[in-house]
């Protein structure tokens, strides 16, 4: 008995793991915009370096390139793959309809804390030394911008599938 219950635990797709993917993806848009800034400034001083070789500055550029083309990118693939996960998770396990109140609740909980999130990449992104930056990231600052629309949508569609399920198994 105790090594089912054990076993049940990990297999629910819920909004713990949306609380997840939020701190995941405002860490990575974060991280990302940082990264994309010191690049930049790094790009930008090697480029007025007449000692370095023009293969250095091709590289430096083409790295500069590869943020606003590939990682901005790998964003939207990084948020819809944690999310498809998540419904995926959700559909391994019935819950029963009695519970839709509290999950509800809970919902509003974490769209609020989703909009403190969305603030919190807005005030960063929104500092002088980092708008410019910001602006060339389109997927990263839209979907941290819209944050808590998107975790509404889906924080209903989560509770549509793991709620519907419940109904079908019956």
């Amino acid at each position: 008995m105790i090594g089912k219950r054990k076993r049940k635990l990990g297999k629910k797709g819920s909004l713990q793991d949306v609380m997840f993917i939020i701190g995941i993806i405002v860490f990575f848009g974060v991280i990302v915009l940082l990264g994309y800034r010191i690049s930049s400034a790094y790009d930008t001083q090697i480029q007025g370096m007449a000692i370095v070789p023009e293969d250095a500055k091709a590289a430096s550029t083409t790295l500069k390139g590869h943020y606003t083309g590939i990682v901005d990118n790998m964003f939207l693939v990084l948020t819809i793959g944690l999310c498809i996960v998540t419904l995926i998770l959700a559909a391994m396990v019935r819950v029963h309809p009695v519970f839709i109140p509290i999950f509800f609740i809970v919902l509003l909980i974490t769209i609020f804390v989703a909009g403190i999130a969305s603030d919190i990449y807005q005030s960063i992104a929104g500092a002088a030394a980092l708008t410019e930056y910001a602006d060339d990231l389109i997927f990263i600052t839209t979907i941290l911008e819209n944050l808590p629309l998107f975790i509404g949508f889906f924080g209903f569609l989560l509770m549509g599938l793991m709620y519907k399920l419940y109904s079908a198994g019956e």
